[in-house]
């Protein structure tokens, strides 16, 4: 692991998973109660990239993710409160209560957005990258998403799109194998990992143990600094598991 990590920042990092596994764990726990508002979508065992967000990427960074969105939004800053207010629809929720835990976003982090649509904020974060580029923000867009992510038509657009424009955007590849029920071997091709086909079209790319956050700390630093030395995207493939059902 890089030095630039103290004690006092790795203990920050444990704090950051501790509260989105916390978190979680007591949403599924009180979910039959019946007082949340809509469906959720939880990051349980998934906690990791995330709970390291904070140590390198800065508020003035960017980020989008999809319908499993917690961690990304508590990894980025967001308010443990309002999300919370969110899922049980309240008007103080981050969405104002009418987005649920599929659509939070919250402008004081610049966490810009969740959606339902598996892949639909994959070319809104390519948008939010092109946007520091034009205003030439020293900046990055990350873009969370899961395997079947990547079996969306927007996906290859949207990346080609931010290859050919050399757009500061850092998409983060959350691998867990699933989708809903079904497993990744009988929705894409076992030749290949994901990373290595997303490789051939032009793009750097890393493929990562998540539960190795040694690693995960110095992928996420290096790739900040590539993206922002380069001008060019970077994707990361993160190996995890959900250890809840869909």
């Amino acid at each position: 692991m890089k030095k630039f990590l103290s004690v006092n920042r790795v203990l920050k990092i444990y704090k950051n998973f501790l509260l989105i596994r916390n978190c979680d764990e007591k949403i599924a726990q009180k979910y039959t109660e019946w007082k949340m508002r809509c469906p959720t979508h939880l990051s349980v065992g998934q906690e990791m990239v995330s709970a390291c967000i904070n140590e390198i990427f800065t508020n003035k960074d960017v980020a989008v993710s999809s319908h499993r969105a917690h961690a990304h939004y508590l990894g980025k800053g967001g308010n443990l409160n309002k999300m919370i207010a969110e899922i049980f629809g309240k008007v103080t929720g981050c969405s104002k209560g009418k987005g649920g835990s599929m659509h939070l976003i919250d402008p004081n982090c610049n966490f810009l957005g969740s959606t339902a649509i598996v892949g639909n904020t994959i070319p809104v974060g390519v948008g939010h990258a092109m946007n520091l580029r034009l205003n030439r923000k020293k900046n990055v867009s990350l873009i969370f998403f899961g395997d079947a992510g990547v079996e969306t038509g927007v996906f290859f657009e949207s990346i080609n799109f931010a290859i050919l424009k050399n757009l500061p955007a850092i998409f983060i590849c959350e691998n867990n194998f699933y989708s809903v029920y079904t497993p990744l071997k009988e929705r894409q091709s076992q030749t290949k990992t994901i990373s290595s086909r997303v490789g051939g079209l032009g793009i750097k790319t890393f493929r990562v143990n998540s539960y190795d956050w040694k690693t995960v700390i110095d992928i996420l630093n290096f790739s900040k600094n590539y993206v922002l030395k380069n001008r060019k995207p970077i994707f990361l493939e993160f190996l995890t598991y959900r250890k809840y059902e869909h």
